[in-house]
């Protein structure tokens, strides 16, 4: 299966002011292309968001906007199937930043390999990137938006062999999941579905 992995670092706590992006194409053999900006997000950047990623408003003063990256996004996004860890995040920026910019959203599908992560590896203590990363032995530059998202691609990667398949409905359905879309208006995120009970009669 064809997908893109992506990631965003953003500049302070809204939304709509990311700062580098970060996008991988994959599929279940490993990473067929890579891409990487800063972003100018035309606003403060946060201390707080200065010490996750190191990137500053020196950084991206000469970086284009989200509005001048966007046909070059569109062309890696739509209509395809996007990861990202913690994907609420990620697509909440697409949608807040695309909405700044009066922009159309694209159509594309997407999955949360923290998500999946959850149903996969369960014993794990928690499901963060780099708890998984290390989990599989993978070593990266943590909030580093290339280096994030190219670790989410190689978990879920992981989550094919562990599951012996790339077949996306199989898969899903090994998950016990369903994916999430953006659409021209609107989103629908992807959910767990709940187990079903077994029904037990009990005799006094």
């Amino acid at each position: 299966m064809e997908f893109v992995s992506i990631d965003f670092e953003t500049a302070n706590e809204k939304r709509n002011s990311p700062c580098a992006i970060g996008i991988v194409t994959a599929n279940e053999n490993g990473v067929t292309d890579e891409y990487y900006s800063l972003i100018n997000p035309m606003m403060h950047f946060s201390p707080f968001n200065k010490r996750i990623h190191g990137i500053t408003e020196d950084d991206v003063r000469d970086a284009p906007t989200f509005a001048e990256l966007w046909p070059t996004l569109e062309a890696y996004l739509s209509n395809k199937m996007v990861v990202a860890h913690n994907a609420s995040f990620d697509m909440s920026v697409i949608r807040a930043t695309l909405d700044y910019f009066d922009i159309i959203y694209p159509t594309l599908d997407y999955l949360c390999t923290a998500n999946i992560s959850r149903n996969v590896w369960p014993q794990l203590f928690n499901h963060k990137l780099n708890t998984v990363a290390a989990y599989h032995g993978i070593t990266f530059e943590h909030h580093h938006a290339l280096e994030d998202a190219r670790v989410a691609a190689k978990i879920l990667i992981k989550a094919f062999e562990t599951y012996a398949t790339a077949e996306l409905d199989i898969f899903l359905k090994k998950c016990n999941m369903s994916k999430g879309k953006i659409y021209e208006r609107g989103y629908v995120p992807p959910r767990s579905k709940r187990k079903k009970r077994s029904t037990r009669l009990y005799l006094k």
